[in-house]
């Protein structure tokens, strides 16, 4: 595992465990969870997950927040979206819902503040 993809692991494990102690325990209407987007397969496992729904760019995670669902794609200070990533980006915007690239648990809490 790369350093970055351990920082930001760290970076969603922090929002996850903010956020379900923070909200999803108190509030019937507020949901958050991951979509496991990464990783090395085998080539027959990647068939399976791609024809089960898997979808490349997809955020690491959706977040129903008192009604708004927001999805939130995570990196490191020097992280950049991959070309998959800006096109999901678009695509939820043309959807009509936000999007956000976040880089801390501090910026996450700006995004829901904004909710």
């Amino acid at each position: 595992v790369s350093q970055s993809r351990y920082e930001q692991d760290k970076i969603q494990q922090q929002i996850i465990m903010y956020y379900r102690n923070y909200y999803q325990r108190l509030y019937v209407n507020c949901l958050i969870f991951s979509i496991p987007n990464g990783g090395l397969r085998d080539k027959r496992t990647a068939m399976l997950m791609k024809s089960t729904g898997l979808l490349p760019g997809a955020s690491d995670l959706i977040v129903i927040h008192f009604g708004a669902v927001v999805f939130v794609e995570l990196k490191t200070t020097t992280g950049v979206q991959s070309t998959e990533q800006k096109a999901f980006e678009v695509r939820v915007n043309q959807c009509g819902y936000p999007y956000y690239l976040c880089r801390s648990l501090e910026e996450f809490k700006q995004i829901l503040s904004l909710h």
